[in-house]
């Protein structure tokens, strides 16, 4: 029994040891953000514009839990006209407020793969939060400039809001 515990801690502190990389107490980061939507969200905009800001608390190794809040804008297409704001009529977009947290897992010393889970906030009055999911890989170059992407769904009883998107960070 005791060569059966030996082995098994020899053999987790060795795998330890081979995924072992350098961590920093915490990471802030603030990023710039754009998607694409697709699905029926394409029907009203083109593109999707935003900007976020992300913490990153390490817990291991190669694994933070993340917690992340923003803003996003989905312009509207030229054709488009709501009646959000009071009475009168507008084509200008919608915004929104991700919420998010998840995990962040680094594959290697440069790549990561990271998922996320929160609510969407609309700005505009008469709209449900939605549910926000958000797999994604990344690139993090010299732990200063971080490059990722994603795919995103928002979704709620009425609808679902569906995008890829790149976001480009700084972090410190």
């Amino acid at each position: 029994m005791k060569k059966l515990l030996l082995s098994i801690t020899f053999i987790c502190a060795a795998v330890v040891g081979a995924f072992a990389q350098k961590t920093d107490a915490y990471q802030f980061s603030v990023g710039l953000e754009g998607g694409l939507p697709f699905g029926s969200a394409r029907n009203i905009s083109t593109f999707v514009i935003g900007g976020s800001l992300k913490y990153a608390y390490p817990v291991c190794a190669a694994t933070s839990l993340t917690v992340s809040a923003g803003y996003t804008y989905f312009p509207y297409r030229g054709d488009i006209t709501s009646n959000y704001i009071g009475y009168a009529k507008i084509n200008s977009g919608e915004g929104f407020v991700p919420l998010k947290a998840g995990v962040k897992y680094f594959l290697n010393s440069l790549f990561y793969a990271e998922g996320q889970l929160g609510a969407v906030i609309p700005m505009q009055s008469g709209e449900s939060t939605k549910f926000a999911y958000a797999p994604g890989v990344g690139f993090q170059f010299d732990n200063r400039a971080d490059l990722g992407l994603r795919y995103e769904g928002w979704s709620s009883s009425k609808s679902t809001i569906n995008q890829v998107a790149v976001r480009l960070a700084y972090s410190f």
